[in-house]
């Protein structure tokens, strides 16, 4: 018998009990993840940092064989949870499930400081819950940067008592909307064309119609111009993602629930979604509610209508039916992989691109792997985040783009990071593809 503390003991019941056995039998150790894996090619080929490898400890957990001690907590933390190891897997293992439920266990059991769950309950319950609280935040945000306070704080060198990536991270920080303007948000948009397409729901987001409401209001206009009548529900909330991803799953669940109901109501053709990591969480609420009894099947009928926006407006047809022109520059595109991976979307966001008048669309190699964003993982895992994104910019250059497009708040904030680490803010600039495809539109 293996030892272990009453701690240990505990984590290991709950593997045993929660933990979905046949998807860890389901993994053939094949290897077919390892060339996907960032984590795995990072740390030098280390199996313990590999998808195969950290499905091998939570089984091992499961069965009692190892106890669930840090090195097992410090790999499944080390997961970017990017899930590229799932489109690849020959036997369609459901990674990030069972990363997100060993996740949840040991979260469950975790012995946090005071101030750590004091952190945790403000951001988890006390903001992301609550759209007028987090459009609070980020006001004291835009009096940061309006009031003169950026500013000086760079000026007398305060910022220089932050780690370099969060220094070069709040240089790369859009220009915030006022609080009064964050609060002041449509409910009801009209087609701007002769024939209703399709009549659409929008998620809004929480960041995104916050800090980047500027793109929200972008997607609304593509959308009008693509022929759609828009609802934004009333009610929506956080879409989930930052709790389901930080052991926090059964809050999650009811800001799934709260979704669900505020969607329902509109009896809208499509959901639509801008933020990758939003929507890949959106369209696994089936997965999230599948033992609810009053909310499985309604969560199916959720995720039935979910799209992103650049396979929305392709669909539409947008790219064909409306003049897009840029000047002459060199784009590439870095898939959101979330998108990718868990939505599946990616011929149409390049699609999208490659119809604009005056782009030579260049495909970066390895577009496909992760930037290092992944939600706070570029904060909580800084090192590996920063080794993924430099190497990642590497690939960049070989591309000479002017300018790269990605479709998630997230990566879009990591490759302003990229560039502005490497002193290309004067010749290369980072853009969402909503907002490339309305300048496009010539406004």
């Amino acid at each position: 018998m293996i030892e272990m503390t009453k701690r240990e003991k505990a984590i290991q019941e709950a593997f045993t009990d929660r933990m979905d056995e046949t998807e860890l039998l389901n993994c053939m150790r094949c290897g077919f993840c390892l060339p996907a894996c960032p984590t795995y090619i990072e740390t030098g080929f280390d199996e313990t940092h590999s998808p195969r490898g950290r499905i091998a400890l939570m089984k091992a957990v499961h069965d009692g064989l190892i106890s669930p001690d840090d090195d097992v907590e410090k790999s499944l933390n080390l997961c970017l949870g990017c899930r590229a190891c799932e489109p690849v897997c020959p036997a369609g293992v459901q990674y990030g499930h069972l990363l997100e439920e060993a996740r949840d266990i040991f979260n469950d059991y975790n012995r946090h400081s005071l101030s750590v769950k004091a952190l945790r309950k403000t951001v988890f319950e006390g903001i992301f819950p609550y759209q007028n609280r987090m459009a609070n935040a980020v006001g004291l945000l835009n009096f940061y940067q309006k009031s003169g306070l950026q500013t000086a704080a760079r000026k007398i060198g305060f910022m220089r008592l932050f780690p370099e990536n969060l220094r070069q991270m709040e240089q790369s920080l859009p220009e915030v909307p006022s609080k009064k303007v964050m609060k002041n948000r449509p409910s009801n948009l009209s087609a701007k064309t002769k024939q209703v397409k399709a009549t659409v729901a929008f998620f809004r987001g929480c960041l995104m119609d916050t800090m980047f409401m500027e793109t929200n209001d972008a997607t609304l206009k593509l959308l009008q111009k693509a022929g759609c009548e828009i609802v934004i529900p009333e009610g929506q909330n956080c879409c989930g993602a930052l709790h389901g991803h930080s052991g926090e799953k059964d809050i999650a669940k009811e800001l799934a629930k709260r979704n669900i109901e505020a969607f329902e109501k509109t009896q809208a053709d499509y959901f639509i979604v801008n933020a990758g990591g939003c929507g890949a969480f959106l369209i696994d609420y089936d997965h999230l509610l599948k033992d609810d009894p009053h909310f499985a099947d309604r969560a199916k009928a959720f995720t039935a209508k979910m799209k992103d926006i650049s396979q929305i407006l392709y669909e539409l047809n947008f790219h064909n039916e409306v003049s897009l022109s840029v000047k002459n520059q060199i784009i590439t595109y870095q898939d959101s992989c979330h998108l990718r991976n868990v939505m599946k979307t990616f011929i149409a966001p390049r699609a999208l691109i490659a119809a604009i008048q005056g782009v030579d669309f260049k495909e970066m190699e390895k577009a496909d792997s992760c930037c290092g964003s992944a939600g706070i993982y570029n904060i909580i895992e800084s090192e590996m985040s920063m080794q993924i994104l430099d190497h990642k910019m590497e690939k960049v250059a070989d591309t000479k783009a002017h300018t790269i497009v990605t479709a998630n708040p997230g990566c879009l904030l990591q490759m302003k990071l990229g560039i502005e680490r490497e002193g290309l803010s004067d010749s290369v600039r980072a853009v969402h593809i909503v907002d490339l495809l309305l300048e496009a539109c010539n406004e």
